[in-house]
C-alpha cells in the first residue's frame, strides 16, 4: 500500500505506536496515509480501535513475521 508518510514505532510497546501516530497525524493533511510500521502485535486491535474513536479511516494491517505495518488515512 502506499503511503505519504512511515512511522518507525519498531519496538516500542502499547500506547507508545498509538502515541506516536496521534503526534504525526496532527501534521498531516486529510486524505494523506500513514504507514505505522510495528512490532507490537496489539496494534492489530488498537489501531481500529484508535481510528473509530478519532474518525480516521483505518486502512488494515499487513503482518511481514513479527513486524506490523498498519495504514490509517486522516480525515
Amino acid at each position: 500500500m502506499k503511503a505519504d508518510f512511515t512511522l518507525d514505532a519498531f519496538g516500542l510497546l502499547c500506547p507508545m505506536p498509538i502515541v506516536r501516530t496521534a503526534e504525526k497525524i496532527k501534521e498531516m493533511q486529510p486524505g494523506q496515509v500513514l504507514e505505522v510500521i510495528s512490532t507490537d502485535e496489539g496494534i492489530k486491535e488498537d489501531m481500529p480501535a484508535w481510528c473509530r474513536a478519532t474518525k480516521n479511516e483505518f486502512l488494515g494491517v499487513e503482518e511481514d513475521g513479527e513486524v506490523y505495518k498498519a495504514y490509517v488515512r486522516k480525515k
